[in-house]
């Protein structure tokens, strides 16, 4: 690709692709495709202008001229994934529509003729005036026919530039608002992409192997459990289990599936485990099952984003009537145009969406994924947030400090064969138990018959003729009815506290604890007490870990209340306990075992290493790396909120002064037309800019 450096400083570079025309999906693959190589940094395109800045590493100048001269679109096409569904393609549709609505105005405004402008605006004020004519026959007095009536009045006055601004403004708040609908949809859509790089393909020798998503073909097996997302469309081959289709239908209960049940990519395992007979390779067609889901869903919009729209439809009659009103009394008609020319209707549906769309894109930056403004209304309207301890307040990557061995078995042994149960379930304790035999080099083989997950319990499986179970020393001990091998209860009572306790059992035996050191988060306190400042007024821990582990954690981390050795329908109890209490709850939390707790909730946030199915339940999803994304998740919802208010008093007083300055003839119907429009355009375009400043 021949290219001209337009600028160029330490470590930055602007250039110029020699070519006429590039098309946004061009601009999508050279972008990802210089992203790929290490020595670059960061990348940026403009299709527009053919320009392309790349940050790279100073001393790799002569690398990435090289890497520019030998770039080819289809070359880079075969290498380069590129994310589908780009939201540049949307953004270039509706700038050009504005930017041609704008242009066709101007055009009208200054180059034709006065006759020809007054035959345009009669033409364009057709629709508005068939749709206020269509609601008033139906009954109804809304937005449509105020708009229809400004436009009528103006018209009959003669006042046809007037006519033509409100219809021009109008149309400028339509492509605002339906870009706004679209972007969000297509956010949010991007949101629930899948997140799954690796699968458990069934060999046909009846082994199961972990393998790249990319490698799965058509009609391989693939074996998905308990807790997992589907990765594929495919049928259900073998297996039975319940699977939520929230994403893709909206059906808040899970389905049963069986043999021969069709199953869709981006669902989730509740229960059970289902051998699956992929029929697409790449999940195609989710994407557009989920826009489909999320444009028929109430989801997406927030209580004020709704009452803002009732609202407008509601001071219609009153516009109206105020107009009516005033030409009685004063008999004047260019007062009551006045007031005509004034409506709620633009700024209230238009900067209320746009607030909120803006508050999801910056809620983006800080790696928090939102599926819908109604969340960002709950978690700031919430006094209570509850937490999961492990891999949440805890550290995501716990590790294991030892195994401490019962009836003569080996250390590396039961390490070895709970790595071989854990591993087929991702939850932070079972990713340490596997990373220790990975450490230690232990190889295993699929020795095991069918795996069975116990929810916020265990695992249990099948060895040789054997029942082996590891999990929580309730489904140990209690459950299951295991023995400590005799002489070894002293043993077992020292166990060390500091540490959580992995119990795993064979035969009805106790063979091995593994001992998993779980530290804390270092931020977890002062995220605790920063939550307490913005208004939290509780906030609790709750855990499946001994009461021993809890209290530590508790005490160090500050909690105004914990719960240990809870089971998950006893979470989504407790915040049933809060909700018949007049209160509004945030749930965190990262496991299969919080999905009750997270669906119950009225804002779930999951942590995006959690469980799949905590991911696709959850309203919101933060980084793993910081919880401090809570701390801005919860600014950013108190500033919307903020703002949708301070947008609602704004509107309603400065339009109503426009009204009553109409009204007393201080203002004529152009400038309360003019004032009306502007003040709708500048409420909105402050309602794009960012909730917090800038760090």
């Amino acid at each position: 690709m021949r290219c001209r450096i337009l600028h160029e400083s330490r470590g930055r570079m602007r250039v110029h692709l020699m070519q006429r025309r590039m098309t946004p999906e061009q601009a999508d693959l050279m972008q990802t495709w210089l992203e790929t190589h290490p020595v670059i940094s960061k990348a940026r395109t403009d299709e527009r202008t053919c320009n392309a800045v790349i940050w790279y590493s100073p001393e790799a100048r002569e690398q990435i001229l090289a890497l520019l001269a030998s770039f080819c679109y289809a070359e880079a096409e075969d290498q380069t994934a590129v994310q589908a569904h780009s939201p540049r393609s949307l953004t270039r549709h509706y700038e050009d529509r504005m930017f041609f609505h704008i242009a066709r105005r101007g055009i009208a405004r200054f180059l034709l003729p006065l006759p020809v402008r007054t035959v345009l605006t009669a033409v364009k004020a057709v629709p508005y005036i068939a749709k206020a004519i269509r609601s008033v026959l139906s009954g109804k007095i809304e937005v449509s026919v105020l708009d229809a009536a400004s436009i009528t009045v103006a018209m009959i006055r003669g006042e046809f530039n007037t006519a033509g601004s409100v219809m021009f403004l109008l149309g400028i708040g339509e492509i605002m608002e339906e870009w706004t609908h679209k972007k969000s949809v297509e956010d949010l859509a991007s949101a629930m992409s899948l997140n799954v790089d690796k699968v458990w393909i069934r060999t046909s020798d009846g082994q199961e192997i972990l393998t790249g998503i990319d490698q799965v073909r058509e009609n391989d097996t693939v074996v998905v459990r308990t807790g997992n997302m589907i990765p594929l469309d495919g049928m259900v081959l073998e297996g039975d289990g319940m699977v939520n289709q929230a994403s893709i239908t909206g059906e808040p209960l899970p389905v049963h599936k069986r043999p021969g049940s069709m199953i869709y990519a981006g669902t989730v395992v509740d229960e059970g485990e289902l051998a699956i007979t992929v029929r697409q390779e790449s999940g195609t067609g989710r994407y557009d099952r989920i826009v489909r889901m999320i444009e028929e869903s109430e989801k997406l919009k927030s209580q004020a984003e709704d009452k803002a729209s009732h609202l407008a439809d509601r001071l219609v009659p009153w516009t109206l009537g105020a107009s009516a009103l005033t030409w009685l009394l004063s008999g004047n008609a260019a007062r009551a145009a006045a007031i005509l020319m004034v409506d709620f209707s633009c700024a209230l549906k238009l900067s209320m969406p746009i607030s909120v769309l803006s508050a999801m894109r910056e809620a983006g930056t800080y790696h928090i994924s939102v599926k819908g403004g109604r969340f960002l209304e709950n978690c700031s309207e919430a006094t209570t947030i509850v937490f999961d301890k492990t891999g949440t307040l805890t550290c995501a990557q716990p590790s294991v400090c030892g195994v401490e061995t019962f009836g003569g078995t080996d250390a590396d042994e039961m390490l070895c064969l709970a790595a071989c149960l854990e591993e087929h379930y991702p939850h932070s304790m079972a990713n340490a138990v596997v990373r220790e035999a990975q450490k230690k080099h232990l190889e295993h083989e699929e020795r095991h018959s069918r795996v069975e997950y116990i929810v916020a319990h265990g695992i249990a499986s099948s060895i040789e003729g054997k029942k082996v179970c590891i999990g929580s020393y309730h489904f140990i001990f209690e459950d299951e009815g295991t023995v400590i091998p005799e002489g070894e209860q002293t043993h077992f009572e020292n166990l060390p506290d500091e540490y959580s306790h992995l119990y795993m059992a064979v035969d009805g035996r106790l063979a091995a604890v593994i001992l998993i050191e779980d530290p804390l988060k270092a931020e977890s306190a002062d995220i605790v007490s920063q939550l307490h400042c913005l208004g939290i007024d509780r906030v609790v821990m709750m855990t499946g870990d001994s009461k021993r582990t809890a209290r530590a954690v508790a005490k160090m981390v500050g909690v105004d209340d914990y719960y240990a050795e809870v089971l998950p329908e006893e979470k989504a109890a407790f915040i049933r306990r809060e909700h018949a209490s007049g209160r509004k709850v945030i749930m965190v939390g990262d496991g299969v075992n919080d999905s009750p707790a997270l669906s119950e909730s009225d804002c779930g946030v999951a942590i995006n290493s959690g469980a799949a199915i905590a991911r696709e339940i959850a309203d919101i999803t933060i980084s793993e790396d910081d919880l401090h994304s809570l701390v801005v998740l919860k600014k950013i919802s108190d500033s919307l909120m903020e703002r949708i208010h301070g947008n609602y008093r704004t509107i309603i007083s400065f339009n109503s002064f426009l009204m009553l300055m109409g009204a007393l003839g201080v203002f004529p119907s152009a400038t309360t037309a003019l004032l009306h429009n502007a003040s709708t355009l500048t409420i909105s375009l402050k309602s794009m800019t960012n909730l917090l400043p800038k760090t």
